[in-house]
């Protein structure tokens, strides 16, 4: 099995872990001591709203951005916009997937409202929209309605719940039965499709493979996911949001300069050829995959499939299988037409959009997520 993240990167340090010492070991033990601190709170509010928003801020979303503002001024809703700083222009061009992800935000904040009996009702973008991208118009209005729905069993999985981003056990298949339980959730309008055929299976690993590779040999998209990289247990805590690289691991490349940014960037360093291998290798241990479709690429068709892939992530957890967004053959910069045609022509035949595209199998437990704090998402103008 190929090494994980965690393990490629610590072969890099060698012996660096062990021969740190005094100040140095103390700072390789450390690990984000608030950028947590979000999991811990959620379901803790006493305010209705407040309660299903720290809950919806747990959603996942690409690069772990959290580019939601929620405005609360309005008795019984939600205000929701976007936060216009946290977009991913070069991988992300349209904000197609930035949309997806505020949809899981939406969905996990109707599921925690019906855990107290609440139905909320969603208008989204009201104030209408723009394709190519977004501004400061309203994402959407969510309405609490109070004894208007039913908790969903999917809850029970939130704070399980994670995107799965190490290699699987390509010894343990999934099964149709697995498959069938995982999809049966998808309620809100996507078209839904899973497939565990051994030559699908193998022809979506290399695809995803290849997507990776296009990405990272693409500077300004590679540059793009390199910028949002958090080193260490400070810059976790000081921005909780990005690519999270923390641990004794990382703590002990850091202090020994042997992983930073700029070591990631250099096409010729051990950093990129090894982050490039860890994660075409990572691509290859998919044992099944599952994607979602929309007959247009509205905006709201977008929300849609954000909704609907929460669900299945859920879902999956509650399977106990992983769960990795495979979003890179589905990305719309130039350099990646090719296998976007591809991938479309394969997972989409009927001219379809494929909004998400996922790798399902049996892998280890991972830590949460850093987030910013709820009260740091709320705007009051």
């Amino acid at each position: 099995m190929p090494f994980t993240r965690r393990k490629t990167l610590a072969l890099l340090g060698g012996g660096s872990i062990l021969a740190a010492s005094g100040a140095g070991a103390y700072a390789v033990t450390r690990m984000p001591r608030t950028a947590l601190k979000p999991w811990e709170a959620a379901g803790t509010y006493a305010e209705p709203r407040m309660r299903a928003l720290s809950y919806a801020i747990l959603a996942p979303n690409p690069h772990n951005r959290q580019p939601w503002q929620v405005d609360l001024r309005t008795d019984g809703e939600v205000t929701l916009r976007v936060d216009t700083d946290r977009l991913l222009p070069h991988t992300d061009p349209f904000s197609r997937q930035i949309v997806v992800g505020l949809g899981c935000f939406l969905e996990l904040m109707v599921l925690a409202a019906a855990e107290e009996g609440i139905g909320v009702e969603l208008d989204v973008f009201p104030d209408g929209e723009d394709a190519a991208a977004l501004d400061s118009r309203r994402v959407a209005v969510a309405r609490f309605t109070p004894g208007a729905a039913a908790p969903s069993p999917l809850f029970d999985h939130v704070m399980d719940r994670r995107s799965l981003k190490e290699p699987y056990d390509t010894a343990q298949p999934v099964s149709q039965e697995a498959l069938e339980r995982i999809v049966a959730p998808v309620i809100h309008g996507s078209g839904v499709a899973a497939t565990n055929d051994p030559d699908r299976v193998t022809t979506l690993r290399l695809l995803t493979a290849r997507a990776f590779e296009i990405e990272f040999e693409t500077p300004r998209t590679y540059k793009e996911s390199v910028d949002l990289f958090r080193i260490g247990h400070r810059e976790v805590d000081a921005n909780p949001d990005g690519i999270d690289f923390s641990g004794p691991q990382f703590e002990a490349l850091r202090l020994t300069g042997l992983f930073s940014r700029a070591a990631a960037m250099d096409p010729g360093g051990m950093s990129y050829k090894q982050g490039l291998e860890m994660v075409t290798a990572t691509a290859m241990t998919g044992m099944a995959y599952v994607w979602l479709t929309t007959d247009g690429n509205s905006r709201a068709d977008q929300i849609i499939a954000g909704r609907d892939w929460l669900r299945l992530n859920l879902a999956t957890t509650a399977a106990g299988l992983g769960m990795q967004p495979m979003s890179q053959p589905l990305q719309e910069f130039p350099e990646m037409a090719g296998l976007y045609d591809e991938a479309h022509a394969m997972l989409a035949p009927g001219g379809q959009t494929v909004q998400m595209l996922g790798r399902l199998g049996y892998g280890t437990a991972v830590p949460q997520s850093p987030r910013w704090g709820l009260e740091s998402k709320i705007v009051h103008g």
